[in-house]
C-alpha cells in the first residue's frame, strides 16, 4: 500500500518548518557565532578558522561559509545521486542564501555586546533549536552531514564518532588560531551543543503515553475517539487486592490532549486510576513513522 500524499497544508506546513529551521541556524551563526570566532564545529567552524588564516577583507568567514557549503552539495550530488535529499538541498541553499544576505544588510565589525557568555549561549541555542527542528522534518543545513552521508555509504566507520571527533579537532584549533580564551568558549559551545540538541529534539517530539485503569471503559474510549480524535487499546483485568473486575485502557496523546483527558476523568470517573508518562518516540499512526 503505497503512503498518502501529503496536502497542500501539511507541504506548506513541512517548508515553513524547514525554512524557520535554516533561518534560525543562519542568525546564531552570523550574529553570535562569526564576530565572536566561536568554531564549534562543523563547516561554520572551519570557516571562522580559515577565515583568521586567509588575511583579505574579500574573504569572509561568510563567504567560505557559503562556498563549503555548495562544494559539499555539489558533492552530495555527485556522489550520493537521488539519496541525497531535496530537502537539505533547499536547506542547505536557503541557509548560504541567509548568510550572506545578513552580511550585506548587517555588517558587523564587533560583537554585538561585550558579554562573550551571553553571546555563546545564543551561538549555542539558536543554531541547536533550528538543527533539532531539521532533523524532524528529515533535513540539515548540509556541510559535514553530507559528507556524513558519504561516509555512512562508502566505509562502515563509525560516522558520528568521526563527526565528533572533527568538531573536537576544529574547536580545539581556536586555541592555537585565536586564542586560549576563545578557544575554551568554543569547547564549551561544542559540549553544550551535543546535549542541547538532543534534548530540544526530545522536548519537540514529547507526547505523553496515558494509562487507564477504570469501570467505565465505555465513557473514556468515547471521550478519546470522539473529543481527542485518538484511537485507544482495552483490556479486561482483574484488581489484584479487590478481584473486582478492571478495564485497562491504552492511548497516546499530546500534551495538551493528556491535560483534557486528565481533566475529564476528574469530573467523570474521579475514582479512575491515571498512569501518564512522558514518551519521545511513539510510532504509529498519528505519530512518528517507524
Amino acid at each position: 500500500m503505497e503512503p498518502a500524499k501529503p496536502t497542500k497544508r501539511q507541504t506548506f506546513i513541512c517548508f515553513f518548518l524547514m525554512s524557520l529551521g535554516s533561518i534560525l541556524v543562519s542568525i546564531g551563526v552570523y550574529f553570535f557565532k562569526f564576530p565572536n570566532h566561536f568554531s564549534m564545529g562543523g563547516v561554520s567552524g572551519l570557516s571562522i578558522l580559515l577565515g583568521q588564516l586567509i588575511p583579505s577583507h574579500l574573504v569572509t568567514p561568510a563567504t567560505i561559509n557559503t562556498v563549503i557549503t555548495l562544494l559539499f552539495l555539489i558533492l552530495g550530488f555527485l556522489v550520493l545521486d537521488r539519496s541525497f535529499g531535496l530537502k537539505t538541498v533547499y536547506c542547505s541553499l536557503l541557509y548560504s542564501a541567509v548568510i550572506q544576505l545578513l552580511e550585506r544588510f548587517f555588517p558587523l565589525s564587533r560583537p554585538l555586546t561585550g558579554e562573550k557568555m551571553l553571546e555563546l549561549f545564543f551561538a549555542v541555542l539558536l543554531p541547536a533549536l533550528g538543527a533539532a527542528i531539521l532533523f524532524n522534518m528529515g533535513a540539515s543545513t548540509g556541510g559535514t552531514d553530507i559528507m556524513a552521508m558519504i561516509l555512512k555509504k562508502y566505509t562502515g566507520m563509525d560516522v558520528g564518532r568521526a563527526l565528533l571527533a572533527s568538531d573536537v579537532f576544529i574547536a580545539a584549533s581556536a586555541l592555537l588560531v585565536f586564542d586560549v580564551e576563545t578557544g575554551l568558549f568554543s569547547l564549551l559551545g561544542l559540549a553544550l551543543k551535543s546535549v542541547l540538541v538532543d534534548s530540544v529534539i526530545e522536548s519537540l517530539n514529547r507526547k505523553k503515553s496515558f494509562t487507564v485503569v477504570t469501570h467505565d471503559p465505555e465513557g473514556v474510549c468515547h471521550y478519546i475517539n470522539d473529543t481527542l480524535h485518538r484511537g485507544a487499546t482495552v483490556w479486561k483485568g482483574q484488581g489484584a487486592y479487590t478481584h473486582q473486575d478492571q478495564y485497562v485502557i491504552l492511548t497516546a496523546l499530546s500534551r495538551h490532549q493528556a491535560v483534557a483527558l486528565r481533566n475529564h476523568l476528574k469530573q467523570t470517573d474521579p475514582h479512575a486510576f491515571m498512569l501518564i508518562t512522558n514518551s519521545s518516540e511513539i510510532f504509529g499512526k498519528g505519530f512518528l513513522r517507524a
